[in-house]
């Protein structure tokens, strides 16, 4: 059943990491990147601020950096406990895919750390950023999508990494949000 599993992961990556082309690289090596998310990122304390004011906006960016890094160590955790080579280092594949990037990270990529992260942070903004009609969480969903596909276009990634890492973020900013609320309330923040 896993290497059934596997083996169709591996189809797909090649299939989707070969729709890629260099005219469209830079943009997918654009939305792997740090920066890109800094405009975004810049548009959220705005709204944060606006909506709940400088306390809560405190608490809200302490939560974050902390759900960022139980993402980020978990990925850690689980790509070093289960040792799951990247596409690039995988000898069945590596000569069958485009590998965009200048270099292909860790050895290993079981779980997507990027695909949590920008999962986690939407999310969790989504929960706590009301906004009209819930535009403003369509547009951070979308972005943390294209930013987990991002992943596979370029080569660093199989679908199942990205897909595992956005499910873990999903549900660690959901919790997150949670713990925020719950602290604001008792704290009367």
């Amino acid at each position: 059943m896993i290497d059934e599993l596997v083996r169709l992961d591996k189809e797909l990556f090649l299939y989707l990491n070969n729709l890629g082309s260099p005219d469209w690289d830079p943009f997918w090596l654009f939305l792997s990147g740090t920066w890109s998310a800094v405009p975004l990122y810049i548009l959220l304390l705005y709204l944060s601020l606006k909506q709940m004011g400088p306390k809560k906006t405190l608490v809200l960016l302490v939560a974050v950096a902390l759900l960022i890094t139980a993402t980020d160590q978990l990925a850690n955790f689980f790509k070093y406990g289960l040792q799951r080579l990247r596409p690039c280092y995988d000898p069945e594949i590596n000569t069958l895919m485009r590998l965009v990037k200048s270099s292909c990270g860790g050895r290993y990529g079981f779980f997507s750390a990027h695909a949590a992260n920008s999962f986690a942070a939407a999310f969790f903004c989504t929960c706590l950023l009301k906004s009209k009609w819930n535009i403003l969480g369509i547009f951070l969903l979308s972005w943390a999508s294209l930013v987990s596909f991002s992943r596979i276009f370029i080569g660093v990634h199989f679908p199942l990494d990205v897909f595992t890492g956005a499910l873990i973020g999903l549900i660690l900013s959901w919790l997150f949000a949670k713990l925020y609320i719950f602290v604001i309330h008792k704290y009367h923040v």
